[in-house]
This record gives structure tokens, sequence and C-alpha cells, in this order.
């Protein structure tokens, strides 16, 4: 959360000039000021104000066009490498020899165009799958365009345009209010202050508040969330241009590098840039010396560097995220931004609230008792006043409330009783609200402030109750008896609410909490919220999954234990707000661990024990879809919300499920599990592959006589090797690994990099013994010291044709043994796609020796016998690579 008092970028001074001239002028005057009218903007105007004021978007604009995508993916790293490589070649080869064979160059060019266009596919299809994911949960403002009232994206708000605001909206932009009705705002998510803060579009800011922006009665900005009333103001301001876009955009910048996911990135590409530069200054220097021609060491050199340099790895990644997010969204799943899939996975703690997660969302009225425990209209009829006048998010209990009192009572007759005249929004300190209406029937100009709440709030400012159509003393007595009548119908699964009135409470226009004090108790309201039928289950999948579900909610103790042993919770130790109070930070670090149910919380203390889980080393994610969890959801390491939800709670959100239902979100903890997986397996994979290659490279050129390898097969088998890998998105993890959280643990990865890098080292080896000393001779007609310079070059050829084989298929079947633990292929198998993808691949890298380019590769012959000694090769480090494995997961607790 951006805490806007701390923050080290303040506002431009400029941009606060403007803002205090518009909080203080006239609303006439801030339209003419924007070239604006009160009745809205025109679909032509609006265009014309985006294209000069700038889209609404608090990120930077992304320039995601396809020209921009077609550049991007031909100006990398690698293929400026390859370009490089290819001018080198030329300037070696042929210009000094005078010849006009260019092939080699062509070939290079056609790498080069063959590596850009499968970036550039995959960056236009990711592009369009994010697209089209986030159209399905976009947030909407109502804005008047054309002469009425559209519900639209909130990106397409512009200046001038005219907004009407309502309860459990954002505010999309910085705002000077036109009109406002009893618009009660919160800024927790630009300050951190909790509580509802009025907002009133015909007054202006004091003299002594000139300078504390923050507090403009008639301003309201980006980020704040309405929480009863309603509202409609003018657009003075849009995204990054807000008076805190810039902060916000850069403090999501912040978080975004902070991640472990993409600082895990970085460290994996820092490895290999690192192995990259002192792999090909090894091969330069050794070659150079040992061959005695330091300009095709130095292109050798060149070709190391391309094929150690991480070029696909983004591409690789990314497509992981896409997948799963596709598969996410079929599961109802969607995700808002990518890197939050992989906290998803990692999550081992689920904090949510109760209300419609485990319950039915379908709150019922059961009972509308006075104080002596008999039903009675009168306390229908009251708290049918508070539910329907109340202006704010109305919940299920005012819903149930509205639902009852339609089927008892002649709602028509009290509207025309009763009209509103002001109200008290509920906040979560008080745990009450209250609504005050004028009684234009009998007692004419009577003014009435009915207000329900929790009992022990209430409890707090009434003095008075009513029994038996009598006002009394609220004696200790009295009290004691009402907490009494409360306890037992919370065991009973009740949730209790108390109802009081109070008459004439202040003069129009002045009542605030203060008048929520004197009050006469009338009785109580009861309401059922029973749990899901699915919930039980739901959990229990959970706790298979190794999440601990904790449930933090703002409902007392007793209702809250009853629905935990209805579901299956853990309801040893239950902890209130009050429990919380006064502890340590090392005795509530111990609290969040010991228990699974906390009551009676404010959004702060929410707030307070995910940090807490976090400081604990537990990855948390939190499940809200009201305004006070906002805050709990930014202080989350995944937020997680509904398609229904506020606007705040989605604009917040991470990820989004298409129905209220822990089921749901347990698939995509799974296929979360999944992506995880087959990123960390990609990374094992190249690590090893790289590095068991470039030991192979540094040995080859320390003994041979010749170059291990020309550089254009490296470039050759490390495209295909990379393309191959770009199906280890649709492979699937095993079920062992999906049951349990998985950190994002790179650090682990130099290690496993180390310990299976070698054993390919040993079979390249053993490879080149086989090549050098006995099937190249053979070939040759001798031994490599003993021939002609032309028997010396079918020699070189043989060797290169050898060993690219052997690598190609050394590559591609350490996907399939890294995978996972067991066998490969006897006793675990890779997905259809990854199967024939791999095996595509080491039978063109076989082929390619022999066809039509062999040529213009410098491949030369090898006997059709040569294959047998692949496939014993190839069981060999199978057998080897499972023989480490075992022994490497006897001191690790996992492989991937």
């Amino acid at each position: 959360m951006l805490n806007v008092k701390t923050s080290k970028n303040e506002p431009k001074r400029d941009y606060i000039e403007r803002v205090k001239k518009i909080a203080r002028e006239s609303r006439t005057e801030t339209l003419a000021r924007l070239h604006a009218s009160a009745e809205g903007l025109s679909t032509k105007q609006a265009i014309l104000n985006r294209e000069e004021y700038g889209a609404n978007e608090i990120e930077d604009a992304k320039n995601d066009s396809k020209w921009h995508f077609f550049i991007e993916s031909f100006l990398t790293p690698f293929t400026i490498v390859l370009i490089l490589l290819a001018a080198t070649l030329f300037i070696a080869d042929v210009v000094p020899s005078d010849q006009d064979d260019v092939s080699t160059a062509i070939i290079i060019i056609v790498m080069v165009l063959i590596a850009g266009i499968i970036k550039f596919v995959q960056n236009i299809k990711t592009s369009d799958a994010v697209e089209e994911m986030l159209h399905l949960v976009s947030v909407t403002t109502n804005i008047k365009r054309d002469n009425e009232n559209r519900e639209l994206p909130t990106n397409e708000v512009v200046v001038g345009d005219v907004i009407n605001l309502s309860a459990g909206d954002m505010v999309p932009a910085d705002m000077r209010l036109l009109r406002s009705k009893d618009l009660f705002c919160s800024t927790s998510y630009i300050d951190g202050k909790f509580d509802p803060k009025e907002k009133i579009a015909t007054k202006t800011p004091r003299f002594e508040q000139v300078n504390n922006y923050l507090d403009y009665p008639n301003i309201v900005y980006e980020g704040t969330t309405i929480v009863s009333g309603s509202g409609t103001g003018v657009v003075f301001a849009t995204g990054k241009d807000t008076i805190f876009g810039k902060k916000i955009r850069d403090e999501n910048k912040r978080e975004l590098h902070k991640t472990t996911f993409n600082v895990g990135i970085k460290s994996i590409t820092k490895l290999l840039m690192i192995m990259m530069v002192i792999v090909s200054v090894l091969v330069f220097v050794i070659n150079g010396i040992t061959k005695a021609n330091w300009i095709s060491s130095f292109v050798f050199a060149i070709a190391i560097a391309a094929g150690l340099t991480p070029e696909m790895l983004p591409v690789i990644v990314t497509s992981n995220l896409v997948n799963g997010s596709k598969e996410m969204a079929k599961r109802g799943n969607i995700v808002k931004r990518l890197n939050s899939i992989q906290y998803f996975g990692s999550a081992d703690v689920l904090c949510t609230d109760k209300t419609g997660i485990l319950t039915q969302d379908k709150v019922m009225l059961e009972r509308h008792y006075d104080l002596t425990m008999q039903e009675t209209k009168r306390v229908l009829e009251l708290s049918y006043l508070n539910a329907y006048y109340q202006t704010g998010m109305k919940d299920l209990i005012d819903e149930a409330v509205i639902n009852a009192a339609g089927d008892e009572l002649d709602t028509n007759e009290i509207q025309r009783d009763y009209n509103k005249i002001d109200e008290i929004p509920f906040d979560y300190n008080r745990r009450r609200m209250s609504v005050v209406v004028a009684n234009s029937d009998q007692n004419h100009g009577e003014h009435l402030l009915v207000t329900k709440g929790a009992a022990e709030q209430m409890l707090e400012v009434a003095t008075k109750v009513e029994l038996n159509g009598k006002v009394l003393p609220l004696t200790k007595e009295r009290r004691e008896k009402i907490l009494e009548q409360v306890e037992d119908l919370n065991t009973d699964g009740m949730r209790v609410l108390l109802l009081g009135y109070k008459r004439n409470p202040a003069p129009v226009g002045e009542f605030s909490v203060n008048d929520e004090n004197d009050l006469t108790l009338v009785g109580f309201l009861t309401f059922l919220d029973p749990p899901k039928e699915s919930a039980q289950a739901s959990l229990a999948k959970l706790r298979r999954d190794g999440i601990d579900v904790k449930v933090l909610t703002g409902d007392n103790e007793a209702v809250t234990r009853t629905l935990g042993l209805q579901v299956g919770l853990n309801v040893n130790v239950v902890y209130s707000a009050e429990d919380l109070e006064g502890k340590s930070t090392e005795e509530l670090s111990k609290m969040v661990e010991e228990c699974n149910i906390f009551v009676e919380l404010t959004p702060e203390l929410k707030t307070k024990i995910i940090k807490l889980l976090r400081t604990n080393g537990h990855t948390v994610a939190y499940l809200g879809d009201k305004i006070n969890d906002a805050p709990a959801m930014h202080a989350s390491n995944v937020s997680i919300s509904i398609d229904n939800a506020v606007d705040i709670a989605k604009e917040s959100a991470d990820i989004i499920l298409l129905n209220k239902d822990l089921a749901i979100l347990e698939d995509g903890v799974r296929i979360s599990r999944n992506v995880l997986g087959n990123i960390m397996k990609y990374f094992k994979v190249i690590l090893t592959s790289s590095f068991g290659n470039s030991l192979a490279m540094i040995i080859a050129s320390l003994f041979l006589p010749f170059l291990p390898m020309m550089p254009l097969q490296i470039v050759v088998m490390n495209l295909l090797f990379g393309m191959s890998c770009l199906l280890i998105p649709f492979d699937k993890m095993p079920k062992s690994y999906l049951d349990k959280p998985k950190k994002w643990a790179v650090r682990r990865l130099p290690k496993f990099m180390i310990v299976f890098g070698p054993i390919s080292t040993v079979i390249d080896i053993i490879t080149f013994a086989l090549l050098y000393f006995w099937i190249c001779p053979h070939i040759a007609g001798g031994s490599f010291n003993e021939i002609t310079k032309s028997q010396q070059i079918i020699f070189i050829t043989s060797f290169y044709t050898g060993w690219f084989i052997e690598s190609i298929w050394i590559q591609e079947i350490v996907i399939h043994i890294i995978r996972d633990k067991r066998f490969p292929f006897v006793f675990q198998r890779a997905t259809g796609p990854v199967l024939a993808g791999t095996l595509i691949t080491a039978i063109v890298g076989t082929i390619l020796p022999f066809s039509f380019l062999s040529k213009d590769l410098a491949f030369g012959p090898m006997p059709e016998n040569f294959l047998l000694v692949i496939l014993i090769l190839l069981l060999a480090y199978i057998l080897l690579m499972s023989l480490v494995k075992v022994l490497y997961l006897q001191k690790n607790n996992f492989l991937i």
C-alpha cells in the first residue's frame, strides 16, 4: 500500500497548486477550465481528449503493436551475435580467399529469421491471450456519454468526463465533485487510513485545510473507494497524470522487480551470462594457443557465446505462464497478472472471510425478536428503515432484511411514512451503521435515528431498553441478560445484531458518529448463513495440497466457531481482536501460527495478521471481495477476488474467480504448481545442458588438434534444442509434485547444475575417444597425425558429424530424465507434445548431416552402425543420470 505522507516522491508542486485552484473555484469555473459540460462528453470529444491527455492507465503505455513486436523479436542478443558471426565468417573466409561461396552466411541469416519469427509469433500469442483474459474481468465505470449513462471500462475515462459514483465504486481518476449525497469515501488505498471520510460537492476547503490536499471535501482522487452515498464528478486528470498516478506506477514497478519470481529469472540469466563469458574466453584462449589460429578461435568463441545466450528464456517462461493462465481460465480462475501464478502455486496459507466463501452466500433473516424474545413487526419495520435507506454496499444482511420485510410488511406504506434525512456509514471500529429518517405521517417532523450493529458495540452506546412498550433504563442486570440471550443464539449458529433508535438526535445536516449515543435498544435480528455443501470437501482438498486455511472475519467467536465445526476447520484455538491487543511481535508471530480462526477483526488487524504470516516465511494468498478487504489484499503475496466483487477488490486482485467456490481455487492452485514446475524444469534442463556442453568444449579444445565443432554447427544445434524446449510448457508435472506448495528456490540451481551437468560431459568424452581413436580413423584411413591433409578434412568433418548427432540426442533426452525422479520412459513419461517434439528434433538433427546441407554445414561421412553406438551411449547416460538422481534425492527433498 502507498503511504503518501511518507513517500519520497511528492506530487509535483504545480500540480498541487492546480488542485488547490480547482478545489476553491465553483463547479461552473471547473467545467469551463476543462471545456466540459455537466451533461458529459460526446464520443467524438472523448476520443479527442484521449489523444490530447492520454489514456487512463497508471502503468506506462505499452507499445504492443505488431511492428513493435517484430522489431523486438529480431533485435536480441542472440540475433546480434549471429549477425556478428556471419560478418566475421565473411571477412575471415570469403574476402581473403576471394571466394564467392556465401552459403554459410545465408544459413546464418536463415537461423536469424527462424529465431526471430518464433519469438514474434510467441509474443503476439501472449499479448492476445492476456488481453482476452483481462476483457473477461474488466472494471467498469458509469460515465455520462452522448447524453446517457453508460457502463464503460475504466481505461476509457478521459479528462472532461462526468462520472456517476455509488457505493462500492473505485474512483477511476482525479475528480472535482459536482454533486454529492451522503458521500462517504475510504482512502486506505492511498494513505492507509481506514475511517470513512465524508465528501461534499458544495463545500470548499477552509483556510486551515488549504495545504492538506488529501482532505479537500470536494476532491476525490484515483484509488479512493466509495463506502456509501452517491455523487457525480468531472475528471480533471487521468492515469499517470493523476496526483498519485506516478507514485502508484513507480511503487508497482518496485514491487514487480522485488518479487522472487523476477529476482529468480535475473539470477538465472546472470548465471548463464557469467558462464557464457568465462567459457567463451577460455575456449578462445585455449584454441588460439593450441591451434595457432586466432581468427578461427575468435569465431568459435562467438558461436559458443551465441549457444549459451539465454535467448529463449523469456519466451519459454512467458509461454509457460500464458498456457497456465489459459488452463486456469477454463477452470474459472482469471489471471490478471501473469507473475502472480508463481505465488499462487507457492502459497501455503490461504486467508479468507467466511461469508459467501464457506457459507452459501444466502443469508436469511430467521427471527426479528423484541427483548423478550418475541417476534414483533415493530423490530422488522425499524430494521427495514435501516437497511432500505442506507446507501452503502447493501450486503447479504441488508438484503435479507429487505426481503423479509417485503413478505411480512407493507413496505410501500413505510416508504410513504418515512423520508431519509441522513446516514452514518458502517466502519469496522464502531461496527454499527445508522440512518436518520423523518416521520411524515404521525408525529410530523420527528427525526428518528435507527442503528443496528454488533451486540457489544451497541451496548456501549445504549442507555435504555424498550420492554413491553415501555422505555426503561439499561441496568447491569438487563445488559447481562441481553448478552446471555445473544450468546445462546450465537451458539445455535445464528448471527445476531442488536437494533436501537434515538428520537430527534441532532439538527439536520449535522449528524455524525457522536449522535450514536443514548440509544434505546428495541430488539434482536438473527440471521442464518448456512455452510456450503462443498465447503468441507474443498477445505479437505486444500489441506491435502498443503494449504493451511485461516478464517479472518469480523463476526463473533460463537458463530464462527459453529461454522468451523460444520466445515471441518480446527476450532480448538480462536483468537479475537481483544486477544491480539497489547501483544509483542514475538507473541503475535506465535499466535498466528497456532490459530486458524480470527474473529471480530478490523481491516487493520487482517492486514497485520497477513504481514506476520509473511514475516514467518509463509507465502500468503488472500481471498476477498469487499471494500474492507483491499488493504489485506495488498499485504498478501497473491490477492484473489470474485467476478462480482466491488471495484476496489477486483482492481486489487491478481486472480479473479468466476464463482465463489473454493473448489475452483483449488484447481487453480494445482495448475499454478504445474506452471511453476515446468518453468523450474526448463531452468534445470538448460543449466544442466549448458554446463555439460561448456565443460566438454573446454576439454575438447585442450586435447583435440582441431576445433571441436564448427561455429555454424553450434548455432544450428542450439537453435534445434531451443525449439524443442518451447514444448516444455505443455508438459505435466507428476501428482506428487502438485500435492505440496513449492517455493521459488533458485538458490539450489547452481548445485543442481554442478551435480548433473558433468554427466553429459562424461558421455561426451567417451564419444570423443570413440570418434578420435576408432570411428574417424576407420573412415579417413588412419590416425589423424598419420594421414594426408585431404584425409584429415574427412577425419574432422566425420568427427563433427558424430559429436553433433550425439549432442542432439543427449540434449533432448535430458528433458525426459530431469522432469521426474522416476526412471524415464518406463515409470514416467512426458506428455504427447513433448515426446513428439523432442523425438522429431533428435531425428532432424540425425538426418541433417546426411542431407543436401551437409557440405555447407561442414559434415562428413558416418557409418550407419554409428546409430547403435549412439543408442548405447544414450542408455549409459540414462542409467548414470538415474543413479545420480537417487543419490541426489537422498540429501535433497525434491528434484524439480
